[in-house]
């Protein structure tokens, strides 16, 4: 699997794999987590614009996407935890696979964590798949975080001082 930035001709493909993801939630006991369309093709069209947007790549193919930039998260500043350091921080957003994925989330993350020391990600209280993950890559759960519509995430942060680095396998 590789890794680059999503191109605007990645739309159509990209926002497929945003509906399998939906689905996905909702047969695994999530159906309250991306509803109503979320993430937008607005947002993910602005989200390519910036450059903060990738894809991910089997065979040539796109499996998987995610949103992923060092920023400042205002979401992230009103925890109930905490977070284990202040120190600036990369962020995940928005990851989802496609049917064709599986193993795909764990590759993106993981790329992630090698390109900066410092990673956050958030996600809804029933996304166990995700949570699972995040667990068994070493994520810290720190906390809850509220999104700016008022919903509650759980957050969790990864560290590469305190965490054993990882690296993506090129399955």
């Amino acid at each position: 699997m590789t890794i680059r930035k999503t191109k605007k001709q990645d739309l159509s493909r990209v926002m497929q794999i945003y509906e399998e993801g939906r689905a996905f939630m909702r047969e695994t006991g999530n159906p309250d987590q991306w509803t109503n369309g979320h993430p937008a093709q607005t947002l993910i069209e602005a989200d390519i614009e910036a450059g903060n947007s990738y894809v991910c790549l089997k065979d040539d193919k796109i499996v998987a996407v995610f949103y992923f930039n060092v920023e400042e998260d205002p979401t992230y500043k009103k925890i109930d935890g905490s977070w284990p350091n202040d120190q600036p921080y990369a962020v995940i957003h928005r990851i989802a696979r496609g049917v064709d994925g599986k193993g795909s989330g764990e590759f993106c993350i993981k790329w992630c964590c090698q390109q900066y020391p410092n990673v956050r990600i958030d996600t809804h209280k029933d996304n166990g798949p995700m949570m699972t993950l995040m667990e068994r890559l070493g994520f810290i759960r720190c906390g809850i975080i509220w999104l700016a519509n008022g919903d509650e995430r759980v957050a969790f942060q990864w560290r590469s001082d305190i965490i054993p680095s990882i690296s993506p396998s090129s399955k």
